[in-house]
Order: C-alpha cells, then sequence, then structure tokens
C-alpha cells in the first residue's frame, strides 16, 4: 500500500477526524497502516490523549538513542504530555512508509515548534500493530542533531573525523583535519 500524504490533506483528516480515526477497530485491526496514520494524525494534533490511547495497555516506546524504553500506556500518556506541554506546533511529514505484516516503517521529518525554537529532525520510526494498536515503536535519529535542533546542545562538527572512534563525542580530535588525524595514526618514521 502506498502513502501519499499532502499537508493540508493531513490537517483536514486530523480536524474532521482526530481521534474518531483511531476508534475505528475495523479498519484499525485490518490494516495497520491505518493505525500508523492515525498516529500520525494524533502527532500532528499535538493531542497527548489520542497518542496514548493508541498504544496497547503494555505498549512499548523505545528511542533508540536512549537507554530505556517506555513501557505501559499510562507511562506513555505522562512522558508524552510532559514532551508535548511545551510544543505549539508538530508535523510528522512522511517520507516513505512501508508494511510488512503487522509492522510499519515511517521514514519521516519531524518539524516542530518547542518553547519557540522551530527545528526538524529526520526520523525513521518502526511500529508494530497488534490488534489495531501499537503494540511497539521504535524511534530511529540523531540525538545530537535532535537536541541541536532544540537548541539544547551544540551541534557536533564531524566533518575531520576519519571514522567512528575519531568523531568528537567518541573521544576523537575536535580539531585535527583528516590528514592530522590519519598522520597520528600513521606508524612512526625510522630515522
Amino acid at each position: 500500500m502506498k502513502f501519499t500524504r499532502l499537508v493540508a490533506a493531513g490537517a483536514a483528516l486530523a480536524l474532521v477526524s482526530g481521534p474518531a480515526l483511531a476508534q475505528d477497530d475495523a479498519v484499525a485491526e485490518s490494516d495497520p497502516a491505518a493505525v500508523a496514520q492515525a498516529m500520525v494524525d494524533a502527532w500532528d494534533a499535538i493531542d497527548t490523549d489520542a497518542v496514548a490511547d493508541l498504544f496497547a495497555e503494555d505498549g512499548v516506546l523505545h528511542s533508540m538513542m536512549l537507554p530505556e524504553p517506555i513501557v505501559g500506556r499510562e507511562s506513555l500518556r505522562e512522558h508524552i504530555g510532559a514532551l508535548l506541554a511545551d510544543t505549539t506546533h508538530l508535523e510528522l511529514v512522511l517520507r516513505n512508509v512501508a508494511v510488512t505484516g503487522n509492522t510499519v516503517f515511517l521514514e519521516r521529518v519531524d518539524t516542530f515548534e518547542y518553547r519557540g525554537i522551530e527545528g526538524a529532525v529526520p526520523v525513521v520510526g518502526v511500529l508494530v500493530i497488534e490488534d489495531g494498536l501499537v503494540a511497539e515503536w521504535r524511534e530511529y535519529y540523531d540525538r545530537n542533531q535532535l537536541l541541536s535542533a532544540l537548541g539544547l546542545a551544540e551541534p557536533i562538527d564531524y566533518t575531520h573525523a576519519t571514522s567512528y572512534e575519531d568523531s568528537p563525542d567518541h573521544g576523537g580530535p575536535e580539531d585535527a583535519t583528516a590528514e592530522e588525524a590519519a598522520a597520528e595514526d600513521a606508524p612512526a618514521e625510522e630515522e
């Protein structure tokens, strides 16, 4: 199934159907993509209850950049509510959607305004749908890029890293050029 989502159409759908779309059990149970779209619409509407209600009672949200997942609908409601409390704009702009069995892959760019700061971050979400609800949602993004977009951290400059180990956030040289970093790793010349 191919998703095509126009921003205006998505906003209109969220206004017209909102959480009611998520409550349509016949559609939700038969189509994991419909559940995923209802979840996207709930986030776009900044509707904490609609987002939480789309998770299974023991649902899991795991940002892979953080050590521990959030487990349970009520814990999710609390966490998402705190996150969205200072959010005045949020749009999950879908780039690609793929469905295999009960798993939905969402490649997207999240645009937002959080505490007056506008930003955008590319994200991939993987949703496992069971009985018309999200049983598990795994999120993949660059945490530093998100924190930088939120104005909470300075962007890390990876331009001079020659390998993952050389990257600034892994103890590598921050100001070295690629040639300097390579020279440091080269064996010493004998005289």
